[in-house]
């Protein structure tokens, strides 16, 4: 979603440690990927250990483009969806028999009182949650949410907390292209949704498109969207509102890539910014906006990224 510097040496990474695998936006739009990259060295090792992993994705999407919070993506309008149908990425951690699908996940927020270790264990643990279909759209995604181990952070919950945020009337169920639903990870599933310390998203980001997103932003990767535990638990400072708000806008930016959406900007003093907006970088005159759709059932635009 955001723009990092970009560095002449490799970004930090606790990936030593990392053992994840892939998760989405078909894409991305985010987010998210690679034009611009910088070249990293001393990275080999690190890469190596993760495409066994499964990390690095096909080079089909490397050329067509993931997206993260610090790239700036340009943009020839308008989203390029991706095929991930039948994609069934290998849970990290051995899965416990599904439940039977609650019928209507709800947003249940996690605390922001939660401890943010710069690094973690590099491992993940799926939620054991499954959820009802929702939107009505052709395009049926089922993700799957993971979340570090070793850190405060429920996977359930988290995952409830998305499962609503994906469900609600402004999102991008709105569009009737598109329904969701979250799956258990010993299911087939499109995506994967990992929430992740610093220095893990940064590994994982980097891995998987060759952004440095500087221990504070998110991405999209091959098969999945990385969610910094930072910004999922302490918010932007330039987001004025409930914390449950920024997570929808995390999770509403990274998911637009997926669906092949790119970087927009501002559309004019006092408007609502277009959620694929970089709005941790700036307002730019625009109002704080979480969802795709304004109340009306309009999509929220504005210029792409040159």
């Amino acid at each position: 979603m955001h723009s990092a510097p970009e560095r002449e040496s490799a970004p930090p990474t606790a990936a030593d440690a990392v053992v994840p695998h892939p998760s989405g936006g078909g894409r991305r739009h985010g987010s998210s990927h690679h034009r611009g990259r910088p070249r990293r060295r001393g990275r080999r090792c690190l890469v190596g250990a993760l495409v066994a992993a499964g990390l690095l994705g096909s080079a089909t999407f490397l050329l067509d483009g993931g997206r993260s919070d610090a790239s700036d993506d340009a943009s020839s309008g308008g989203p390029r969806p991706r095929n991930t149908a039948g994609v069934t990425p290998t849970p990290t951690s051995p899965p416990s028999p599904p439940p039977s699908p609650s019928p209507s996940p709800t947003p249940s927020p996690t605390p922001t009182k939660i401890e943010v270790p710069s690094t973690g264990t590099g491992t993940f643990v799926a939620a054991h949650a499954t959820g009802a279909k929702v939107g009505h759209g052709q395009r049926l995604l089922r993700y799957v949410v993971e979340v570090e181990g070793g850190i405060d952070l429920s996977p359930a919950r988290a995952a409830n907390e998305i499962a609503g945020i994906l469900a609600a009337p402004r999102g991008w169920t709105h569009d009737e292209a598109h329904a969701f639903q979250l799956v258990s990870a010993a299911q087939p599933h499109d995506l994967t949704v990992r929430i992740a310390t610093p220095g893990t998203a940064d590994a994982l980001c980097w891995a998987g498109i060759h952004q440095d997103t500087g221990g504070e932003y998110n991405c999209e990767t091959p098969g999945g969207v990385v969610v910094n535990l930072k910004r999922w638990v302490r918010g932007s400072p330039t987001f004025d509102g409930p914390i449950h708000d920024y997570r929808a806008l995390i999770v509403n930016h990274e998911m637009g890539h997926f669906l092949g959406y790119t970087h927009m900007t501002c559309a004019g003093p006092g408007r609502p910014a277009p959620v694929m907006m970089q709005q941790i970088k700036g307002l730019h005159g625009c109002v704080a906006n979480a969802w795709p759709y304004d109340g009306n059932g309009h999509f929220v635009s504005g210029p792409h990224v040159p």
